[in-house]
């Protein structure tokens, strides 16, 4: 599976803003790599040999006088997605344009495929669930690898994320404090997943494994039973309630939505990799150490997200043990996307501007 479950999420359900196949209108010139971690040890003490970490790039590495780096701008997908993600027109055609907040010509743009997902090593390769079982931890060390080791990137102007790469940005402002500047989290919170958030994903995962035809996942055709019900989930999970109102604004419209998308996902995915993917969050819990990070940080959340409730109060709270940063919550509009609000630029793109304008 490269890049299909990014597929996975429809006009109403952008879970994790997965890599869609549409073409973004903004004229682009990706460069595209691949790094080799020779012998790399997992947090639970496996090894692989060779692990494969996949990255895009657009624009031209800019050193200072001291070859200091200052135009290096990380951004990592979220769960199923990869880097080709933010090549869809919401996100590239307001951010990657000439002029843009991100103009390429100006900024060199970090796109990592994670552990798992796109064109890096994943289950679906081969070794299926013998593939080493990796969490966040292993993640971010891998993307750090694809930072240093491939680019030779010694600093980043902005870390930012969207999903589970918010999740990782905060992580990396913890364990890398020093190597950046400014932080975007998008659409997380820096806490253990746990209530609402941790159920769904269990149940996710229960549905594939409790699928006879799973196999223990040596199946030769994928478990299409579980395969619906974690399809199920998703659109839920990724839903916006006002968009999906004022797409499907009928009974016929909304079932007909339904008996389309569902067996599209099935079709997408690949199920060991999809296991792989959402057990990867148990371990994480940046929350004991937010202190460590200086980076200047704005965290973005949106109030129609269900991954990511406001009523939670989470943000408002842990924002105050940011040293210096604070947390925006987007009300729910129109202009909203629930979850996947997080790759409409434009409704935060003026936060990200203002990261950029910090010496």
């Amino acid at each position: 599976m490269t890049h299909k479950i990014a597929r996975l999420i429809g006009a109403a359900a952008f879970l994790f803003a997965g890599a869609a196949q549409a073409q973004s209108h903004v004229t682009l010139a990706p460069t595209e790599g691949d790094y080799i971690a020779h012998d790399f040890h997992f947090a639970d003490g496996e090894v692989m040999k060779t692990l494969r970490l996949h990255y895009t790039t657009l624009g031209t590495i800019h050193r200072d006088a001291n070859g200091k780096v200052d135009n290096a701008i990380l951004i990592m997908h979220g769960t199923g997605g990869d880097g080709h993600q933010f090549f869809r027109p919401q996100f590239a055609d307001v951010l990657f344009k000439p002029g843009g907040v991100l103009d390429p010509a100006k900024y060199f743009i970090i796109l990592p495929d994670d552990i798992g997902h796109g064109k890096s090593s994943k289950p679906s390769d081969g070794l299926r669930m013998k593939f080493p079982h990796y969490d966040y931890a292993d993640m971010v060390r891998a993307e750090h690898l694809v930072v240093t080791k491939a680019l030779k990137v010694n600093h980043l102007r902005v870390v930012m994320g969207t999903s589970m790469g918010c999740m990782h940005s905060f992580m990396w402002g913890e364990a890398y404090p020093d190597m950046m500047d400014a932080m975007l989290p998008l659409a997380c919170r820096p806490t253990q997943i746990a209530g609402r958030n941790r159920i769904w994903r269990q149940m996710l995962m229960s549905a594939i494994k409790q699928d006879p035809a799973w196999k223990g996942g040596a199946y030769k055709t994928q478990p299409v039973q579980g395969l619906r019900t974690a399809a199920d989930i998703l659109v839920i999970a990724g839903s916006a309630p006002l968009q999906l109102q004022k797409d499907y604004p009928t009974r016929d419209a909304a079932d007909a939505y339904v008996a389309k998308r569902i067996p599209e996902i099935i079709a997408s995915v690949d199920a060991n990799d999809m296991l792989y993917q959402f057990a990867s969050s148990g371990s994480y819990d940046p929350s004991a150490g937010l202190e460590k990070i200086k980076a200047k940080t704005i965290w973005i959340n949106s109030g129609d997200d269900f991954i990511n409730p406001p009523e939670l109060g989470v943000g408002e709270k842990m924002a105050k043990r940011l040293k210096n940063g604070r947390y925006v919550l987007i009300p729910a509009s129109l202009k909203t996307h629930g979850h996947g609000t997080h790759t409409w630029a434009a409704v935060w793109q003026n936060y990200l501007a203002e990261l950029l304008k910090t010496p």
